[in-house]
């Protein structure tokens, strides 16, 4: 690099939120990569080196977390450019040296409606107790899914919300509501400790950024059990699977007893996934979402959860639609080409 790390970084990043790229990446050998709507691309032609990518690093972290990455090998945070957007990092040792994975914040938290997505997902976020989940693959979009619905509470209702992120992503301001935003490896040590701590916190609604382990999960049920409306990611393909991934979470001896929990609080799974649209100029969401009824509760309780799609099937007045659904519907409309829905149609991937 010819200039500080710090400049490189600002002019990188910079440039990337000019061109509405998703995800950067800085690794030794290549050039900085851009993910732009889907594809990635270089950026200019000069290669980095080991010592420039561990110079990033320095640059980007503060010192309080270099000894802890070189401990664990990689570290997750967030890094801001004042006027331009925030940054989710991850920064990662391999073949001997640093990378670094950058995930683009946009400044402003959009709407429900800026996202082009179901109003259902209004009606969800009044929900006063139980469980919401909202999954996908890494990058389709579910934390800003779950910011619009925030928002969205935050403009109409009057809640306590308390979020818990690994880093922090969105920054909300206090509207309607009042909202208490919790770093991971920072405001607390994790998300189970946050997450219980939040149950003496007197709130209406926590946001669980990730549930990843089976302490997260068993807290995040019990607090939905006790009149609090959790709402957190997973990293499934569908309403079934990802009802499947709670209950295998926990030893076979408890699989009943978390059948029985899940069938009364699991309000709703949003499923998403994002497609390049047709035009090329960016991504738009296909959704499955399941809503909770007896139909469904039932199922879960008696280990019919394979069943699930053909209520939601048989649901849509009540606002359940599967993916295959959403994608021939984004297909009928010339928003994505024939070539990007074939694998979620019949066929293809459910």
């Amino acid at each position: 690099m010819n200039e500080t790390a710090i400049d490189f970084i600002d002019k990188v990043l910079t440039a990337a939120r000019e061109l509405d790229v998703s995800d950067i990446h800085m690794t030794t050998g290549i050039p900085p990569v851009f993910r732009m709507h889907g594809s990635l691309k270089r950026y200019g032609e000069e290669r980095l080196l080991p010592d420039d990518t561990e110079a990033i690093a320095k640059a980007l972290m503060p010192e309080s977390l270099w000894e802890t990455f070189l401990q664990k090998g990689e570290m997750d945070y967030s890094y801001a450019i004042p006027g331009v957007s925030r940054f989710r990092v991850n920064s990662f040792h391999q073949r001997g040296s640093i990378s670094h994975a950058f995930r683009t914040i946009p400044t402003v938290i959009p709407s429900i409606d800026d996202l082009k997505m179901p109003d259902t997902l209004k009606k969800l976020a009044d929900t006063h107790q139980g469980l919401i989940l909202v999954t996908g693959p890494t990058g389709s979009g579910k934390s800003t899914t779950l910011a619009a619905m925030i928002r969205h509470m935050n403009e109409n209702m009057s809640k306590h919300i308390i979020t818990l992120e690994d880093p922090i992503e969105y920054m909300h301001k206090h509207g309607s509501s009042v909202i208490d935003q919790r770093e991971v490896g920072f405001d607390t040590k994790s998300f189970a400790n946050g997450l219980r701590a939040a149950l003496r916190q007197d709130p209406d609604v926590i946001l669980v950024g990730e549930m990843r382990d089976l302490e997260t999960i068993t807290t995040a049920i019990t607090a939905a059990e006790t009149g609090h409306l959790v709402m957190g990611t997973l990293h499934t393909s569908s309403a079934a699977s990802t009802v499947e991934r709670i209950i295998d979470v926990f030893p076979p001896e408890q699989h009943a007893q978390i059948r029985t929990q899940l069938g009364g609080i699991l309000k709703a799974v949003i499923s998403q996934r994002l497609l390049p649209t047709a035009d090329g100029k960016g991504r738009v969401a296909a959704t499955e979402i399941m809503i909770h009824n007896t139909a469904i509760a039932n199922l879960i309780r008696t280990e019919k959860v394979h069943q699930i799609p053909n209520v939601i099937l048989t649901n849509r007045a009540a606002g359940m639609h599967l993916m295959q659904t959403s994608v021939q519907e984004l297909l009928n409309k010339g928003r994505i080409t024939k070539q990007i829905a074939a694998p979620y149609l019949i066929g293809g991937e459910e």
